[in-house]
């Protein structure tokens, strides 16, 4: 559209997408943290002390955490994770991001940004790792709890689902699965959950607590005559 100077004024729907293109390139909303860096990619110790011990060595960490450039360590990791390691920052920035989303963050906007983003770094290493990948149990189970605490049960419970059915032995999820039924008000899905991972882990203390807690529930329910 031309105005009476003769100047092309742009159109709205032209004025919009630029509009659009500028809200991508602004800093995303939610991720200040007080007394924090603004990006998880900073590295702050107080951050990093809260990581799994690999981490460090990892790509992208060990170039800017003291210690994390040690080679012989480097090589031990990778020993043990395979290739994937060299996709195992994405996982620790996603273990940043949640602890930021429920430690760090003051707001539930910020909390909620957070634990969106970690998805995406969890997503990547899954993506990545075989079926077999000695963590990929565990990532799935971080991920499933954060898509829970977003609202995203039905989702969260087939991740959860799937660490269990990749590492049976492994009780976390069945905990989780639990926890989320429990919270439900299906008590019965609840026990149904401890009750296989009890048969898998018959001494995991977790799940034994758990089920003693819905135990207690049950019997305080019992009419009393």
């Amino acid at each position: 559209m031309t105005t009476r100077e003769g100047k092309v004024r742009p159109s709205r729907a032209a004025a919009i997408a630029l509009c659009a293109m500028l809200v991508c390139w602004m800093p995303a909303r939610g991720q200040e943290v007080p007394g924090y860096p603004t990006s998880v990619e900073a590295y702050d110790a107080r951050e990093v002390a809260l990581l799994p011990p690999y981490c460090i060595h990892t790509q992208l960490f060990r170039d800017k955490v003291p210690g994390g450039n040690d080679r012989e360590k480097i090589d031990r990791w990778k020993s043990v994770m395979g290739s994937t390691f060299e996709a195992m920052h994405h996982y620790c920035w996603g273990l940043m991001k949640t602890h930021r989303g429920l430690i760090l963050a003051r707001g539930e906007q910020t909390r909620r940004f957070y634990l969106a983003d970690s998805i995406s770094e969890f997503d990547y290493v899954i993506q990545h790792a075989p079926e077999d990948f000695v963590l990929l149990p565990e990532i799935l189970t971080k991920k499933g709890e954060n898509l829970i605490r977003l609202g995203r049960g039905p989702t969260g419970i087939l991740e959860l689902e799937r660490a269990a059915s990749l590492k049976p032995d492994y009780w976390p999820p069945y905990a989780y699965i639990s926890d989320y039924y429990k919270a439900a008000g299906d008590l019965q899905k609840a026990r149904e959950a401890l009750q296989r991972g009890l048969t898998a882990v018959p001494d995991a203390p977790a799940l034994k607590r758990r089920m003693a807690e819905l135990d207690a529930v049950k019997s305080q329910r019992k009419p009393t005559h």
